[in-house]
């Protein structure tokens, strides 16, 4: 996929969109392999080589912490339970956040043929997202090569371009998830409440391809955040492409009744798929934090 500033960043975004309105799981793997990719591009790491599949397991918890160890001649050892790891036991590589000893975040590179790194037992029992084999992964001295310098993960603008590439994988869920609603406008048993549905639905949904039209035009135009606007545009982006998601899974659900999700599996599947998916987002923190950004800019 073109990168995101490179000039295409809506075909970027609107081919991810198109990938989740197949496939759920597989756009949000498909995701993070071409997030990787970005990574490694910005941050001046080896490109992935021709068949590989990349992760990026970058999930922090108090309980479960990986250290990175200095080995000297430029590697590292990476210790310690990652959370939340996507593609656990099929990825055939991963970027892995982890702490160093002055506490400071780094990013690292592992091929996770290495025995030193385990996928441990699944935890998972919903039925969403599930075929994603997210796991907890464990590393035990485990060969790791720095991308990028501490801290550089998180402050670079394509950490927040990524995070719209996420949201556009959402937008692409919830389209596929209003198909019914689609259909049953087209039909003789749709009524005004229905109909009412499916209004709200189809704003909802305008409204988040709307906002990608316009961020991806501002990355394309500032693809180094020189405005520092990255943040702003990124936490309006998922908040209204969540939106329109949550409005797809719950009009869809009243305008209809349990017949869809209990007489189509692949409806069904897509509605559990997406309801975990976007549950990424930290809902009103995330909102107070898009609050927090778009007050200091309107006062400035």
């Amino acid at each position: 996929l073109p990168l995101p500033g490179s000039g295409r960043t809506e075909e970027r975004w609107e081919r991810l969109a198109l990938l989740a309105e197949d496939d759920i799981v597989a756009a949000r793997i498909a995701e993070a392999h071409v997030d990787a990719v970005a990574i490694l591009h910005e941050l001046g790491g080896k490109p992935p080589d021709s068949g590989q599949l990349w992760g990026v397991w970058a999930a922090e918890s108090p309980e479960a912490v990986v250290t990175a160890t200095d080995a000297g001649g430029g590697a590292f050892t990476l210790s310690g339970t990652k959370v939340w790891c996507s593609g656990a036991g099929f990825c055939t590589h991963a970027l892995v956040t982890a702490r160093l000893a002055d506490g400071t975040r780094g990013l690292f590179a592992v091929a996770l043929v290495d025995h030193a790194i385990k996928a441990l037992p699944s935890t998972w029992w919903n039925a969403g997202m599930a075929s994603s084999d997210t796991r907890p992964v464990q590393f035990t001295n485990a060969q790791a090569v720095a991308v990028g310098d501490p801290g550089d993960y998180l402050n670079r603008p394509g950490f927040w371009h990524g995070a719209i590439g996420v949201a556009a994988c959402w937008l692409g869920g919830a389209r596929r998830v209003a198909d019914p609603l689609y259909r049953c406008a087209r039909s003789e048993s749709a009524d005004a409440y229905s109909l009412a549905h499916l209004g709200a639905v189809d704003a909802a949904l305008a409204a988040g391809e709307a906002m990608l039209t316009t961020a991806a035009a501002q990355v394309d135009a500032d693809p180094f955040d020189r405005a520092n606007t990255a943040q702003l545009l990124a936490r309006r982006a998922r908040a209204i492409v969540e939106h329109a998601a949550d409005e797809a899974i719950t009009r869809t659900g009243r305008a209809l009744g349990p017949g869809p999700l209990c007489q189509d599996g692949r409806h069904a599947q897509r509605v559990a798929d997406l309801s975990i998916y976007i549950r990424q987002s930290h809902a009103e923190r995330d909102l107070a934090a898009l609050g927090r950004l778009a007050g200091h800019r309107r006062e400035a």
